[in-house]
């Protein structure tokens, strides 16, 4: 027998599969990890495909035999294989590259091992045990170790210890009397997550029991894809919940995706509260023991529901039935660097090779997915009423350019103050949305204008105030710096510090209110193991009455003590340059507003503004999507923006300006040459142009771009795939690399 093997080498020169041969009495399947030679060293691979006789114009004898299997089960299932190979062939991306999606990091190289314990058990009947404790005249360690297992289960070491002080003495002398049996047995590392305690034997509404009736039928006729648009608090979860639970009940398995991190332990409580030990979790901040053994749960079909960020897509569930896609507007479910997917396409792709239901859900559904289900591509199921019968929270634009003409230079309107006050008086909870974290937005000198600016990116530095004193910080590469004292350009101490960031909205709000207990949640406190948990804990248990953050607080968190939301600055995100900024600011802005009034108290929500006659804040202050929705599509149709073209460049990047400089003219030089041999992909072509992005230095490297507009169509996919092909064969001194309709365009 012999079998065909992708090396784990990452090189255009080895992306393709080699032909192993498998020694006698040693068995394998596709999917399997295997350890090979390939020229001198010995390397990883997964077994692609077994065959029964050697490639024609190989000859069997010259054929290198593989050395070993790394596990004693496909690592990669059938299902996920095939994907891989269809992600590979339309990324153009090697095949060995996509299938370190589908495994731990860790178990590359053995990183991660299983983790075992000492376990003990009684050795003999329960009558010799007592027996023995009846002639233990002390007393002591051994036989409140013997009364522990009496009940016949396993102790470990470690839980022995915490009913008996120093046992291993006791241990030992129990284990050579033959009372007590001992072995190593595995024991899997989980991660902390509390499981929610209140009751879920809720009862749907209406609204919800319509949305599942549609969703059943397709559930049980393996096919089916939603797009599931409630308002903020309309219950989507027990939609969610239900589907989930009809799903196990028909023996197949579901993967649950959310957006951020911070939802994963809220989501996760809730679905462990109801399905328990069958309930899963991926994401990025699992330590690499936690990740390999709930992987591992997965794979062996002890855990059935995974509930992740974007990688938990391509977790080995098997008889997949159902793959939920919450907040399926995020752009964090859009992975910019290779391998590039976008986790709402890969769920589309799973559930249509293996017979599973698709649910994408949003009260603000991406314009891309919301035309799709205008086309019919998704069911579109409306749930446009809160489920416990409140009323959306009353939403009121400030602005601020009339709160500074009378003489309010605070970052709170007086409206907001007053607000805030009456929130706090009445022992109620309240959200501040400040989408930048940091104390000042940016340092500038008052008397020649320069802006400090971090000296490997071609961005503003932020302060942020910290205990030692307060830093320069750049949120790009990392770079850090004291404040200067003078400016580096003219010398003046005229420094000022501009603009608002999270860390100073917290710092305004104690003194204000002092003595209020306050949570700030950015990537600043949030980066540590369980950081998102231990930052929400406070709010969730009511001892802090304010939560303070940027994005991340918008987002599908639930807590029935608010009735308050504040936006600082609704323009941030509105100004940026970006064709999606109006959408992302509707988004934010009514994901946010949907914070507040979701218990018995009605909910209120101030937003502040330099704009508020634009009709994208108007538009969010009414929670009028589908009114968003037909301008935003509108604008878009006229200004030939995606979804009716894609976007798409190569950027260049390189430590040196003249090598970024000529690679982007010689790449444009070439891709102008393969137009000039397809007339039909000149016609799909609206724009290309070489210029500097909007940030031209970044992380210490010189930046050029060849930017390409192209209506949709085969055609264009054809360009595409050329422009990609033309990359990987050509050579430049700069790093280069293609981005289609990219998260950002900085």
């Amino acid at each position: 027998m012999f079998c065909q093997v992708i090396v784990d080498l990452i090189h255009d020169r080895v992306a393709k599969p080699y032909t192993y041969c498998i020694p006698d009495g040693m068995h394998l399947d596709a999917g399997q990890r295997v350890e090979v030679p390939f020229g001198s060293r010995k390397l990883e691979g997964i077994v692609l495909s077994l065959l029964s006789e050697a490639p024609d114009g190989l000859m069997p004898e010259k054929i290198r035999e593989v050395i070993g299997p790394l596990d004693d089960y496909p690592a990669v299932p059938a299902e996920l294989m095939e994907l891989a190979v269809d992600m590979a062939r339309e990324t153009h991306c090697p095949l060995a590259e996509m299938l370190r999606l589908m495994i731990p990091a860790e178990m590359r190289k053995g990183r991660i091992r299983a983790r075992t314990e000492r376990q003990f058990r009684l050795a003999v009947s329960e009558e010799k045990a007592l027996a023995f404790i009846d002639q233990d005249r002390r007393k002591g360690k051994r036989s409140l170790i013997i009364r522990m297992m009496l009940d016949g289960k396993e102790r470990s070491l470690r839980e022995i210890r915490e009913t008996v002080p120093n046992p291993e003495d006791a241990l030992r002398k129990l284990i050579s009397e033959g009372i007590v049996s001992e072995r190593m047995a595995e024991v899997l590392r989980s991660p902390g997550s509390e499981t929610d305690t209140s009751d879920h034997h809720f009862t749907l509404t209406s609204g919800q029991k319509e949305a599942l009736e549609e969703i059943l039928p397709a559930l049980h006729g393996n096919q089916g894809a939603f797009l599931l648009h409630g308002v903020t608090g309309s219950g989507k979860t027990e939609v969610f919940m239900a589907a989930v639970r009809e799903t196990l009940s028909l023996g197949k398995g579901a993967i649950i995706l959310v957006p951020e991190i911070a939802l994963t332990p809220q989501m996760v409580s809730w679905f462990r509260a109801k399905f328990g030990a069958s309930a899963a979790v991926i994401h990025s901040r699992l330590s690499a023991g936690e990740r390999y053994d709930e992987w591992r749960r997965i794979r062996r079909g002890e855990a059935r529901l995974v509930i992740g960020a974007r990688s938990a897509v391509f977790s080995p569930v098997s008889h997949l039935g159902l793959i939920v896609v919450d907040e399926e507007h995020e752009s964090t479910y859009i992975s910019d660097h290779r391998p590039r997917y976008d986790a709402r396409d890969v769920a589309e792709k799973r559930c249509h090779r293996e017979g599973a239901t698709l649910i994408l859900a949003s009260a603000t559904p991406s314009i891309l997915s919301f035309a799709r289900a205008r086309r019919g591509d998704f069911t579109l199921l409306e749930m446009p009423e809160r489920a416990n019968h409140s009323h959306l929270p009353a939403v009121s634009l400030i602005d601020m350019r009339r709160e500074l003409e009378e003489g309010n230079r605070s970052i709170f309107s007086r409206e907001l103050k007053s607000a805030m006050r009456a929130c706090i008086h009445h022992g109620e909870q309240m959200m501040l949305l400040m989408n930048r974290r940091g104390y000042h937005q940016f340092v500038s000198c008052r008397s020649c204008g320069t802006v400090i600016r971090c000296p490997h990116c071609d961005l503003s530095l932020t302060y942020h105030a910290l205990p030692m004193g307060g830093r320069l910080k750049c949120h790009y590469c990392g770079y850090e710096s004291l404040p200067p004292e003078n400016c580096p350009s003219c010398g003046s101490r005229y420094i000022k510090f501009f603009g608002a960031g999270t860390q100073q909205v917290e710092d305004e709000v104690h003194k204000l209110f002092p003595g209020v207990r306050t949570v700030r949640m950015d990537y600043d406190t949030t980066s540590g193991k369980d950081g998102h948990q231990k930052a929400l804990q406070p709010f969730r248990d009511g001892l802090a009455q304010v939560m303070i953050g940027t994005q991340m607080i918008a987002k599908g968190l639930d807590f029935p003590g608010v009735t308050l939301v504040g936006v600082i600055a609704a323009d941030m995100t509105l100004n940026l340059p970006d064709y999606r900024s109006r959408e992302r600011t509707f988004q934010l802005l009514t994901q946010v507003a949907g914070r507040a009034g979701r218990g018995q108290k009605s909910g209120r929500v101030i937003v502040q503004t330099y704009r508020p006659e634009d009709e994208t804040l108007t538009y969010a202050a009414r929670q009028d999507f589908r009114g968003f929705f037909e301008a935003e599509f509108l604008r878009r149709r006229h200004g030939l923006y995606p979804p009716f073209t894609v976007l798409s460049r190569v950027l260049i990047e390189s430590e040196k300006d003249e090598i970024a400089e000529q690679a982007a003219e010689y790449l444009e030089s070439e891709i102008r040459g393969l137009l000039l041999q397809h007339a039909e992909w000149q016609k799909k072509l609206l724009l290309i142009n070489r210029s500097v992005p909007s940030v031209a230095l970044l992380r210490g490297k010189n930046r050029r771009q060849i930017l390409m507009k192209l209506l949709q169509g085969t055609e264009s996919d054809e360009f595409i795939g050329a422009v990609t092909d033309l990359l990987e064969q050509t050579e430049t001194r700069a790093e280069v690399r293609l981005e289609v309709n990219p998260v950002n365009m900085i």
